[in-house]
């Protein structure tokens, strides 16, 4: 299938489907943010939050690397439908584990493998039916929709606050929102088989893939996505508990932080793309450790803390939009899928795993200790961007 004959498979409402089930399914990823205060209505503290959320590392690792063989038993279709299925079973386990820090490890363990296979079976579905030129613009369009779901997850603990009712019930509604997105790529998978149809070999991960990968440019933006997940982990995960310890709505972050990030992917992506991108991830990495700043110093006052939070999203947003790109367009062409693999399992090492340490931060040095870990690696990440600008302007004299 060449890519001109591809690309409408990717438009319409098929397209918006396919965003609409992305979306659902990250609310079962969003109400992760919410089990801080789960444990603590048992007696828990951060450390054990960071611990339950954490299982899903293994869990995750293991299935991204792995995805390019599931593709090759199940096809990518049927993988992204049980996926749904996973995150359906995670979060209703959630919701009745009854404050079983084992059970709610097991389901964090079931999450990551739910989570892990569909985030990164999605990019690489779509590179695979679209031309290059658009990868950007309709990765930008899907991890928005995903960032939406996301949010999500945090507000409806905040309503479920509001009606009265039980904070497990939040987690009750992301496994029925899961269940719908696994009805709703039941239907893309036997609408689209064609378009979803491709070499699942293609997407194994080998050592020489991984060292043709490393050495391409896109290793960069595989470091840059797993640093930047840390910093987006470490404060949602625990966002509950520092807005408590201000005296603040720790849902006002969450409302701040994704109309940010949605803005910015919908509607600033596009002009974004257009631009230098080293130059663009130089500013946009600046603004994250601005953010941090502001959370540091600032955040005592609730319009900086929203403040932060839209920085935050700005910068955190638009960078992953750029650096997803570039993971594929940057990669070896052969190695598209593995770069995208790569991609996916920094992410995620970041999201999932940066947890347990900043629990264990929180709970022995405090809530600004982490905050300043968070800040040294953004600094990290800013001045990765920064050294791709300096090597290229180096190299152009």
């Amino acid at each position: 299938m060449s890519a001109s004959s591809a690309v409408k498979y990717v438009t319409g409402p098929l397209f918006a489907l396919f965003c609409l089930g992305g979306y659902l399914l990250a609310i079962a990823y969003g109400v992760t943010f919410l089990i801080p205060m789960l444990v603590a209505q048992n007696g828990a503290d951060e450390a054990v939050a960071g611990l339950i959320i954490s299982s899903a590392t293994i869990s995750t690792v293991l299935f991204v690397i792995l995805c390019g063989h599931l593709t090759d038993y199940l096809g990518a279709n049927l993988a992204v439908v049980l996926s749904s299925v996973l995150l359906a079973i995670a979060s209703f386990g959630f919701a009745f584990s009854d404050g079983s820090v084992f059970l709610m490890m097991l389901f964090g363990f079931i999450l990551g493998i739910g989570w892990g296979v569909f985030y990164t079976l999605g990019p690489i579905i779509l590179s695979s039916i679209i031309e290059p030129s658009k990868r950007v613009r309709y990765f930008a369009i899907l991890s928005g929709s995903m960032m939406i779901g996301i949010g999500t997850g945090p507000i409806l603990g905040r309503l479920t606050s509001e009606l009265g009712i039980s904070l497990e019930q939040a987690f009750t509604g992301a496994g029925i929102a899961s269940l719908l997105g696994a009805a709703i790529y039941t239907y893309v998978r036997y609408t689209l088989e064609s378009a979803f149809s491709f070499e699942a070999s293609s997407s194994r991960i080998s050592i020489t893939s991984i060292m043709e990968v490393v050495k391409s440019q896109a290793a960069y933006s595989i470091a840059i996505v797993g640093l930047g997940a840390c910093i987006f982990s470490g404060l949602s995960s625990f966002q509950s508990s520092y807005a408590q310890s201000l005296g603040h709505d720790y849902s006002l972050f969450f409302i701040g932080f994704v109309i940010a990030v949605i803005s910015c992917r919908l509607f600033v992506s596009g002009y974004i793309v257009k631009r230098d991108p080293l130059t663009t991830l130089v500013v946009l990495t600046a603004m994250v450790s601005i953010s941090l700043l502001m959370f540091l110093f600032l955040a005592e006052n609730v319009y900086w803390y929203v403040s932060a939070a839209v920085v935050l999203g700005v910068g955190y947003g638009l960078t992953y939009s750029v650096i997803n790109g570039l993971a594929a367009n940057e990669a070896p062409t052969r190695f598209i899928s593995q770069s995208l693999l790569l991609f996916s399992l920094s992410y995620f090492l970041g999201v999932f795993g940066f947890p347990l340490i900043a629990g264990q931060l929180i709970v022995t040095a405090g809530m600004q200790a982490m905050l300043y870990v968070l800040l040294a690696v953004s600094l990290v990440n800013h001045g990765l961007c920064y050294y791709r600008l300096y090597k290229r302007a180096k190299e152009s004299y």
